[in-house]
């Protein structure tokens, strides 16, 4: 069984599959047997928790405010988030982290608000699901700040050799692996060795980054397929191999405390 550590479905992307309904069933006749759903906004959480709702045994979701969704009402976003996740049940804090690539205009305020939640997630005893997108300075100055750097994963990781060491300098996160691996000038098939199997989840971020030979399309979990082939044969084990150490890689990021 392969797991998608991080998948959209339940976003407008996928409303002509019933809501994600047929992208998850198109995922579970693939192999994927289980999906993370991170949320975004505010609007995105009643979608989430609708799809999930449909396949309660093959999903989980996590709540967080996205940092690109960090704007000039952001107090209210984040009150309304802390208390969506101190009332409901989810298996993580996410997506949550830094993007300054389109716009620093809220940098502090996207500082802050990944602060509490970091916060949030080490009061609830939970994981975190970091997006970090010309960010790393700042979210590691943020772990800086923490008496506790809750159990961590890097969605979409993109760095190199020098970024996986600054960060284990402060701790030791799971890194997520996706379509990007599978670009033609992508030196993440370099970095995997470094990361270790030991420490790799993959994902799809569906709909976004589908892997070769999908790229350009609407990427779905059902693709994680192609970038599972893809990890597997540069580091030089079988597919099998692969799907058992990520699998159990998700479920120690689940319940490492």
């Amino acid at each position: 069984m392969l797991v998608d550590t991080h998948t959209h479905l339940y976003l407008s992307e996928f409303d002509s599959d019933g809501g994600g309904r047929s992208a998850v069933e198109r995922a579970l006749d693939s192999g994927v047997g289980r999906m993370m759903f991170p949320n975004v906004d505010l609007a995105t959480i009643e979608p989430m928790k609708r799809l999930h709702d449909l396949f309660p045994d093959q999903t989980d979701m996590a709540i967080g405010l996205h940092p690109t969704e960090v704007n000039e009402n952001w107090e209210q976003d984040l009150k309304i988030i802390e208390a969506e996740a101190t009332s409901n049940t989810y298996n993580a804090i996410g997506e949550i982290g830094i993007d300054l690539y389109w716009d620093k205009t809220f940098r502090d305020e996207q500082i802050e608000v990944f602060s509490r939640q970091c916060l949030l997630a080490n009061n609830l005893k939970l994981p975190i699901i970091i997006h970090c997108r010309e960010g790393l300075d700042e979210v590691l100055e943020v772990f800086k700040g923490l008496d506790r750097i809750p159990v961590s994963v890097f969605h979409s990781f993109g760095g190199n050799a020098d970024d996986v060491a600054r960060i284990r300098e402060l701790c030791d996160p799971y890194f997520g692996i996706n379509g990007i691996v599978t670009f033609k000038n992508s030196k993440l098939p370099e970095v995997l060795p470094i990361i270790g199997l030991d420490r790799i989840l993959l994902e799809t971020d569906s709909p976004y980054l589908a892997p070769v030979p999908k790229r350009g399309k609407r990427n779905e979990s059902a693709f994680l397929n192609y970038t599972a082939a893809f990890v597997a044969d540069k580091l030089g084990i079988t597919q099998g191999e692969l799907s058992e150490a990520t699998t159990r890689n998700y479920f120690d990021f689940l319940n490492r405390r």
